[in-house]
């Protein structure tokens, strides 16, 4: 499933709709690897397999900021917006993480519009991201994104 919208101004009319679940996205130790070159995190339970293997949770595990940092990625799986000129990741409201993502494991996330205002200078809706662990009893990480439309 997903929502396909005319202008950001449609998103309006959809507030506490569903949008979609996006499809399953894998997390190799290279993402992660990747993260952690790119941020200066290099804590060994992301990048170093042999001693997270014997840590809290047998193996390495995302960043939660990587994870989190597929957000729009994610929300641009699930919504279209045919015409606009710009999105801005314009912050977000709320992040919680709840279950690491083990490395190697799949995530997914679904996608619900929970706000969304005319602006000025656009439109500013709020997404709320539940991300799941293929298999995982709690989500990974529930997060509210807030995106600018011009």
């Amino acid at each position: 499933m997903s929502t396909t919208v005319a202008t950001p101004t449609d998103l309006l009319g959809l507030v506490g709709t569903p949008m979609g679940t996006t499809d399953w996205l894998t997390i190799d130790q290279d993402r992660v690897n990747l993260f952690a070159d790119a941020t200066g995190d290099h804590q060994w339970i992301h990048v170093d397999p042999e001693r997270a293997a014997a840590g809290p949770y047998g193996r390495t595990i995302a960043h939660g900021y990587l994870t989190l940092s597929l957000a729009p990625v994610l929300v641009g799986q699930v919504v279209t917006i045919e015409k606009f000129d710009a999105a801005v990741n314009y912050g977000l409201n709320k992040v919680r993480f709840p279950a690491p993502v083990p490395v190697g494991s799949r995530i997914r996330a679904t996608v619900s519009l929970t706000a969304a205002q005319e602006k000025p200078f656009g439109v500013e809706a709020t997404f709320t991201l539940t991300y799941e662990v293929e298999g995982g009893e709690r989500p990974a990480c529930i997060a509210e994104t807030v995106v600018l439309y011009r």
